[in-house]
């Protein structure tokens, strides 16, 4: 038979098996996203749309102080969750690749997913009754003594923010480094070892640069998603805790002005987008220089 009738009927193959998650995907996230795009160029007036093209939405958007402050907070909000996610997240994996037996890590693969068996708001819920005026954290600190009144700085602040945001995605950025700590061959840190390497050179020239990729992949997947979180800030943050989501969301319902909502949205979409290729071209050059 032909080997390019061959060649063909495979590539035939693939994109009918492609096809159907592309459409699904062109469907329901880049028409509608084309559809956000086009009204941010457009005004309102109460219920009526004014399709005329305008740019002030975007110059609102970028020149409005409140708007400005909003999002810097997400941004350090954002940056401050990621680091601790993947700071706390980081232990935890490299214990259970490198010291629990192989029987035993599907054992605690299965208890790191057990937080997503629960609802992403009853989690939050439940942050208000550790934190909370009359919580488990105050109830125990009276009941020992410890203090005479609650704490009031718990919760409602941009601190229980990212408590509570941390403790939501630190099982996404456990799963990313534990698999990238799995691939890394143990010959090269034996090798390592027999070059006269102790466990912390060993640990930052052979483990660290290996594992670089699960931790980025832990970083995107923590920082992109919370900066757009605005369930948690509602929740947990209080009126000084509130973030540029709660704001688009604002827009879209209260303020009945969902062209500026949407202005707002894209912005912070590509503030995050240009971040993130950023740390990626960053990274790229890292590993270059590592090799």
């Amino acid at each position: 038979m032909n080997f390019s009738f061959i060649q063909k009927i495979r590539g035939q193959s693939g994109l009918i098996l492609v096809s159907p998650p592309f459409f699904y995907a062109l469907l329901l996230l880049a028409f509608p996203l084309m559809g956000v795009f086009a009204l941010s160029f457009w005004t309102q007036d109460y219920l009526e749309l004014n399709r005329d093209f305008t740019l002030d939405n975007y110059r609102e958007a970028w020149t409005g102080a409140i708007y400005q402050a909003l999002m810097l907070r997400s941004l350090k909000i954002s940056i401050l969750v990621t680091l601790l996610t993947v700071v706390l997240a980081f232990p935890v994996a490299y214990y259970i690749s490198f010291h629990v037996s192989p029987k035993k890590k599907p054992l605690w693969i299965f208890l790191i997913t057990i937080p997503f068996w629960t609802s992403y708001l009853i989690r939050i819920f439940l942050w208000k009754v550790i934190l909370g005026f009359n919580g488990v954290i105050n109830g125990s600190l009276i009941g020992i003594g410890f203090i005479d009144e609650p704490l009031k700085f718990l919760l409602f602040n941009q601190g229980a923010i990212v408590v509570t945001l941390s403790h939501a995605w630190i099982p996404f950025a456990i799963l990313p480094i534990y698999v990238a700590l799995e691939k890394i061959d143990r010959s090269l840190l034996e090798a390592s070892e027999d070059l006269g390497d102790g466990p912390v050179r060993r640990f930052m020239r052979v483990t660290l640069p290996l594992a670089m990729p699960g931790i980025i992949a832990a970083t995107l997947i923590v920082f992109i998603p919370t900066i757009g979180d605005y369930v948690t800030p509602k929740l947990v943050g209080g009126p000084n805790g509130l973030l540029i989501a709660n704001m688009i969301e604002v827009q879209f319902k209260k303020a009945n002005n969902a062209p500026l909502g949407a202005a707002l949205a894209l912005s912070a979409m590509f503030i995050v987008s240009a971040i993130a290729m950023v740390f990626l071209w960053f990274n790229r050059k890292y590993l270059r220089q590592e090799q």
